[in-house]
């Protein structure tokens, strides 16, 4: 059940639940006793930034650089079919505990949809797919964002996926620079969601966490609500 007083995105909470914490990546710097720069991500964060920094080099190599549409469609499959088998390893944890599992497969499954489409558009010459290949990305993207929402009763999520609609419907004006705003659409939105706080359902009583890791989690939740 979605619960519209609360803000959709916001400052990340440092209350980490276990699941969370489980592969927990800080970065900081300090100068003498000042600390200057601190981030921390959580491993579906990490998730985010190695999907920020995939779709980003993707499209910006689409627009800026002249190379075989042959050669890329061969290197981004490759690269794509790693970045998800990163995904995989990384959030196998977390979603087994907040039985989301179905989340990445669905993910895995829009993207080998998206390969196979774009594949099939470049090695068959398919013009209609050839001059659709943004839309395409931009669609699948926004139906994974949207069903993710629906599913997590996120607000965010289904906001990221309106957003990504409405880059489709902008495309048409800007036809020239369609890649790179495509790229500069879905980097965005993935940068965002691993700096900032989104919204989600509480912590479940999951059966693969110990009393003691339980009764932390509910601590946790405590917290982040006071």
């Amino acid at each position: 059940m979605f619960k519209l007083p609360k803000p959709i995105i916001r400052f990340k909470q440092e209350e980490l639940d276990i699941q969370d914490l489980c592969g927990l990546l800080k970065i900081y710097a300090r100068m003498g006793q000042k600390t200057l720069f601190y981030r921390f991500y959580t491993r579906i964060d990490q998730v985010f930034l190695l999907w920020g920094i995939i779709t980003g080099v993707i499209f910006t190599t689409a627009h800026f650089f002249p190379i075989s549409w042959h050669f890329q469609a061969i290197l981004w499959s490759i690269i794509t079919l790693a970045g998800s088998m990163g995904m995989t390893f990384l959030t196998h944890f977390w979603v087994t505990v907040e039985q989301l599992r179905w989340v990445v497969y669905l993910w895995i499954g829009l993207m080998l949809i998206g390969l196979g489409i774009t594949d099939l558009g470049i090695f068959g010459s398919v013009g209609v797919i050839l001059i659709n290949l943004c839309p395409l990305w931009l669609g699948l993207t926004a139906i994974g964002y949207i069903v993710m929402g629906l599913g997590m009763s996120s607000q965010t999520f289904i906001v990221s996926g309106l957003l990504h609609f409405l880059g489709i419907k902008i495309l048409p004006y800007l036809a020239q620079w369609q890649f790179l705003i495509t790229g500069l659409i879905m980097t965005s939105c993935l940068l965002l969601l691993a700096e900032l706080q989104w919204d989600m359902r509480p912590p479940i009583e999951s059966q693969f966490l110990t009393s003691a890791e339980l009764e932390f989690n509910r601590q946790q939740n405590q917290l982040r609500q006071s």
